[in-house]
């Protein structure tokens, strides 16, 4: 059974109530920068045992009424089809997807602002498509000298020039397909257009991590260190917190570098500056609601490998370069972690050594190790999948879920007629081939039923995972790591 180490009910009443509390401080409207993902927050969910995925989105519907949303792009984003790597999809794309899971939810999306805009066509292009499907679309302009020349910045040839978001709702929160697209710029050019109409109005940043009131070397935090190791992102003790209050808190370094320059432009709009420093400016309240300390350290030990793992094949496809492996070997070292914490590594090493083909191993949840080998019918990780579903149904070794006959036309299909070399199952074929199956077979139906409780199981395979084996993995819910190398030399891989 797997242990809880957060307070998921405890938080979405905390978070709620300590933004609301930030709405009355300014009076009229606050501006919510929202960083990370609203959607599908897997890594908090995974090093913070008992946070669900859409906590965030919950959240905010527990104050809908008083919700708007606004979706900022970059124009140069648009323009070069930057691509959201979990995802798949341009940016442009998402924010279509967004808008559409926005409302699905209940919430109202006012508008979309598309920053950093110089006459890009294809952003005049995304600009058109969003306003003849609806949309209020608005645009901000680039400033010379941005964000230090603060003069010129806080004038009306700077946000002044900008497009004022007409917004209805006291809480505006500012949310994007990305990082670099512009939420905070979006959020302070609101607020020099409000203060210019008489309008009060406030800035607050949401962050789920680093968390504040954990300590710097805490091991969930050096995981948020481990999830962008690859731009590069460092905590480190807030300065001005420190000065300011005795008190020390973490943040990281590009909310520390920026401060100064922000603190600078809100004096020059508002007259003084609401915060003392950048924990100030968050409203993060997960550190007050984890209820076990033991199991999110361990959780979060956990995630750092599996991030290792995810680098060093990052590294061997040539997605990366050394640096993040670097980074995520020293970060193991500091939270005194290795593969030894991982059971089905050294589960599904042994068997790939002992067949000499690829193989693969899930440990189910009450902490059993399956394993499962390649053979001339199923992949490795198509076996170790069956092999996991009979081992939670009570179904014993011998018993056949599919039936050869029903392989191998379905093998005959891929090699005569969809072009594939490799005739053996891939995961998701297998599930399917189960689900046909179960239309005569009690005991594939009685399997089927299981599929649920392979969310969040822990994973392994000896070699890279082709997409639909590891998509598979991935929708189930496991947490999935391989080892940085293929099954065969060739120097193309599908």
């Amino acid at each position: 059974m797997k242990q809880i180490g957060f307070d998921n009910a405890k938080y979405l009443e905390t978070q709620s109530a300590h933004i609301k509390d930030r709405i009355a401080q300014f009076g009229d409207k606050l501006y919510l920068e929202f960083g990370g993902k609203l959607f599908d927050d897997y890594h908090a969910s995974r090093v913070l045992p008992g946070f669900a995925p859409d906590s965030k989105i919950r959240m905010l519907l527990e104050l809908k009424d008083d919700v708007e949303m606004v979706i900022s792009i970059c124009a140069s984003d648009i323009e070069k089809n930057k691509i959201r790597g979990d995802l798949g999809i341009t940016y442009d794309v998402d924010v279509l997807r967004l808008i559409d899971a926005f409302r699905a939810q209940g919430l109202y999306v006012g508008s979309v602002v598309v920053t950093q805009y110089d006459r890009q066509p294809a952003a005049d292009a995304f600009k058109k498509r969003l306003e003849d499907l609806g949309m209020k679309v608005f645009l901000h302009y680039p400033i010379a000298g941005y964000p230090n020349n603060v003069s010129l910045i806080v004038s009306d040839e700077g946000y002044g020039k900008n497009d004022y978001i007409e917004t209805s709702r006291p809480l505006v929160v500012v949310t994007a397909p990305g990082p670099g697209s512009g939420k905070m710029a979006t959020c302070l050019s609101q607020l020099y257009h409000e203060y210019k109409r008489g309008v009060k109005a406030g800035y607050a940043k949401f962050e789920t991590f680093p968390i504040w009131n954990l300590p710097l070397q805490h091991p969930v935090n050096l995981a948020y260190e481990a999830a962008t190791a690859d731009l590069n992102d460092v905590n480190m003790i807030d300065p001005f917190h420190l000065t300011a209050y005795g008190k020390t808190t973490v943040n990281y370094n590009r909310d520390v570098e920026i401060f100064p320059v922000l603190s600078a432009i809100f004096e020059k709009i508002t007259g003084e500056c609401p915060y003392k420093s950048p924990t100030d400016m968050g409203v993060n309240m997960v550190g007050n609601c984890i209820v076990d300390d033991a199991v999110v350290c361990e959780a979060a030990r956990q995630e750092i490998i599996r991030r290792y793992y995810a680098a060093l094949c990052d590294r061997r496809q040539g997605r990366c370069g050394d640096e993040p492996v670097y980074k995520l070997e020293l970060l193991m070292q500091q939270v005194k972690a290795d593969a030894s914490l991982r059971p089905v590594v050294g589960a599904a090493l042994a068997v790939a050594e002992e067949t000499g083909k690829p193989a693969a191993a899930i440990e189910l949840p009450d902490g059993e190790v399956v394993t499962g080998k390649t053979t001339d019918l199923m992949g490795a990780s198509a076996t170790t999948l069956l092999n996991a579903l009979k081992c939670l149904a009570g179904i014993g070794h011998e018993h056949h879920l599919i039936s050869r006959e029903a392989i191998e036309p379905i093998q005959t299909v891929k090699v005569k007629h969809l072009g594939s070399a490799n005739p053996r199952l891939h995961s998701d074929e297998v599930l399917i081939a189960l689900a046909i199956s179960a239309t005569t077979n009690p005991l594939a139906r009685q399997a089927l039923d299981h599929l649920a409780q392979l969310r969040d199981c822990e994973a392994h395979a000896s070699v890279i995972l082709s997409p639909p084996d590891s998509g598979t993995y991935a929708k189930l819910g496991m947490h999935l790591t391989c080892e940085p190398t293929y099954e065969t030399n060739k120097l193309y891989h599908k």
